[in-house]
């Protein structure tokens, strides 16, 4: 018993908050690309924050609910209704058996999260429910959700329904600054070279995914064609053969041999996945000691947000 899925929308995903210490086999983390509003929906369902949800990218996703629970939808601005009627983001609501969750597609922003209460009941892979469709691994079989797939959950009904103030909620923009720590090889592009790249503007290029943004914009030269095979951070900025900048992101691959101008912050990453195809991206260089700040910050405002009870 759980949710049956109607329409599966253009990519919707089983995910928790990712997959790691399994690099050694060749594994990658997976996970929410916009881990900020994952979280937010667990919190509007009184779940862990690690409790598994559904990732929708662009929208289109319907579910058909075989039991009474607690839902939230969280992150780009998709329509919401339930059993026809209007809803809306970023916050909690009962649900009945035989109701019907639908989502439309997405106006700013382009991911979403759905949480229940308790969280989806995925068996586990490798540690983790993550959905990684490159490496066939975690949620149902591997792969994104299709027609008359089964969510299972247990009926968790809160006593409460709960709310995060429209003030408080992320603001998704057609344009991001990305936060850049330079990487160890930055030596392989002179100076001239790391300035253009840090005051161009890029475009975000129609080949973009859960791996990575590639983006369009000022051509950035490097001394080397490339270096040995070595592992990749989350964020890592690839700059290949011709010259276009490459953010890596959740399910990137776990080994690279294309020298790398910096990294990307976490916090900065899930405001990338949130861009569609056309969206402004700059760079802005920040310091190892800066961009640890800057995460705290993110997670002292984070934690720090109340929610409300509605009715």
């Amino acid at each position: 018993m759980g949710f049956i899925v109607k329409h599966p929308g253009m990519l919707s995903l089983i995910q928790d908050t990712g997959r790691f210490g399994s690099f050694n086999i060749g594994l990658t983390n997976g996970g929410p690309i916009d881990l900020d509003a994952f979280q937010w929906a667990n919190r509007l369902c009184a779940n862990e924050l690690n409790a598994t949800a559904i990732e929708i990218s662009i929208g289109g996703l319907a579910l058909i609910a075989q039991l009474d629970t607690t839902i939230a939808v969280t992150g780009a601005n998709m329509s919401l209704t339930i059993s026809g009627n209007k809803k809306e983001l970023w916050r909690s609501y009962h649900i009945k058996a035989g109701d019907v969750v639908e989502l439309g597609f997405a106006r700013q922003g382009l991911r979403s999260y759905l949480a229940v209460a308790g969280g989806f009941t995925i068996e586990e892979s490798f540690g983790s429910t993550a959905t990684v469709c490159r490496e066939g691994v975690g949620g149902l079989a591997g792969e994104q959700l299709k027609v008359a797939d089964v969510l299972p959950c247990v009926s968790q009904i809160r006593k409460t329904n709960l709310v995060l103030s429209e003030s408080l909620r992320p603001k998704y923009s057609d344009e991001v600054v990305l936060h850049t720590v330079p990487s160890y090889q930055q030596q392989h592009f002179s100076s001239h070279q790391q300035r253009l790249f840090f005051s161009s503007e890029y475009t975000v290029s129609k080949s973009f995914d859960r791996m990575g943004y590639r983006l369009k914009g000022q051509n950035i030269k490097c001394d080397i064609d490339g270096v040995l095979s070595e592992g990749i951070c989350h964020g890592a900025v690839q700059v290949p053969a011709d010259g276009q900048p490459i953010v890596l992101i959740n399910d990137r691959q776990t080994i690279g041999g294309y020298p790398k101008i910096g990294a990307v912050s976490s916090v900065d990453t899930a405001k990338l996945g949130q861009l569609n195809q056309g969206c402004k991206v700059r760079f802005e260089p920040i310091s190892m000691e800066q961009a640890h700040n800057y995460f705290h910050l993110n997670l002292s405002h984070f934690r720090r947000k109340k929610l409300n009870v509605c009715d």
